[in-house]
């Protein structure tokens, strides 16, 4: 199942080549996971998620630039594997709003819990785990 996050880059995302920085897009990525892994889950009960995530592994790369033109951009996100004590998502970043616009950027990241007052990754709870597989089941 695929999350769906719609966002607006700003005309400072843009380089001097007039298409999105690369370190830009990487924010961007993140503003596109936030509305479900932090505000998704504190609606769920789960205030020990969004206190403490952590990118363990990014990757991207690059199909298309994609020009700020003041549209949003389309993410499709899919939770492609749930460890213990990580999860992967997957990014397909589209040049303009609808599911029909080409896919410009792929991306990955790894992200692990992280316990903020131990200083160290932790495991996901089974609460947080169930969220993360219905999170992704309901998009």
């Amino acid at each position: 199942m695929t999350y769906v996050s719609l966002i607006r880059p700003r005309w400072t995302d843009m380089d001097v080549y007039g298409h999105i920085n690369h370190a830009k897009m990487v924010t961007l990525l993140e503003e596109a996971r936030i509305p479900l892994l932090f505000e998704g889950a504190v609606n769920a009960g789960l205030e020990q998620l969004p206190k403490g995530i952590v990118v363990v592994r990014l990757e991207v790369a690059y199909k298309a630039p994609i020009v700020v033109s003041g549209q949003q951009l389309r993410v499709d996100i899919d939770l492609t594997e749930l460890r213990a004590a990580s999860f992967t998502l997957a990014y397909r970043v589209r040049g303009g709003p609808s599911a029909d616009d080409p896919v410009a950027v792929t991306a990955e990241t790894v992200l692990a819990p992280y316990d903020t007052v131990a200083l160290r990754p932790r495991r996901l709870s089974p609460a947080e785990s169930e969220f993360l597989k219905q999170g992704f089941a309901d998009a």
